[in-house]
């Protein structure tokens, strides 16, 4: 068990998100992670470029690879179950956190902290956590966005939502992606082309 960490890793391809949808095209928490992972990265640059700050991208983007690495072991739990109310939140969050140590447990002792910290960021990653969360959500408008643009109002209702979401969490490099590089989103691949 101790060296099962990776193979069980790469499992994340077989998890499927958005289950209770009508999806134009599938897309599992490996494919998800990967965006997940390059939103982060954009988002700390901005930070770091125009926002003066120093943000630790690297590390953002390593928590952003595992952040829904527990589904391979809890599944993808539907958004409006999840979030039903503070007490089902509050469970799922455990059973977040149980799955986790669970997969650290399948690393071989010398490298468990350098993933630990990964799994579990402490304080000094707290706003790079929370650019993680916007990737996160950015992602899932992106989803929504490229369903739409299939003609599948399945996702409308779900990407206001999204929006909203992002908008209301207040942080700068996510306000300024969404001026400037999600508008991109909405065209099609010949409009990209004529940049």
């Amino acid at each position: 068990m101790k060296n099962n960490f990776f193979a069980f890793v790469s499992r994340m391809k077989y998890i499927d998100r958005w289950a209770l949808m009508r999806n134009s095209y599938t897309e599992n928490i490996s494919e998800h992670s990967l965006e997940v992972s390059m939103l982060t990265h954009a988002l700390c640059v901005i930070g770091n470029k125009r926002l003066g700050k120093s943000l630790d991208a690297e590390k953002a983007v390593m928590v952003a690879i595992y952040h829904d690495a527990s589904e391979i072991i809890t599944g993808d739990m539907p958004t409006p179950i999840k979030y039903l109310n503070k007490d089902i939140k509050g469970a799922f969050k455990e059973i977040e956190a149980k799955a986790n140590r669970r997969l650290l447990d399948m690393l071989p002792d010398d490298m468990v902290e350098s993933y630990e910290e990964i799994f579990f960021p402490g304080e000094s990653l707290q706003y790079e956590l929370k650019l993680v969360k916007a990737a996160d959500k950015l992602s899932a408008l992106i989803k929504c966005i490229e369903e739409e643009k299939t003609g599948n109002t399945e996702f409308k209702k779900a990407g206001e939502t999204l929006l909203k979401s992002v908008e209301d969490m207040h942080l700068e490099e996510a306000d300024i992606f969404m001026k400037d590089f999600l508008p991109a989103y909405h065209m099609t691949l010949d409009e990209l082309n004529e940049g």
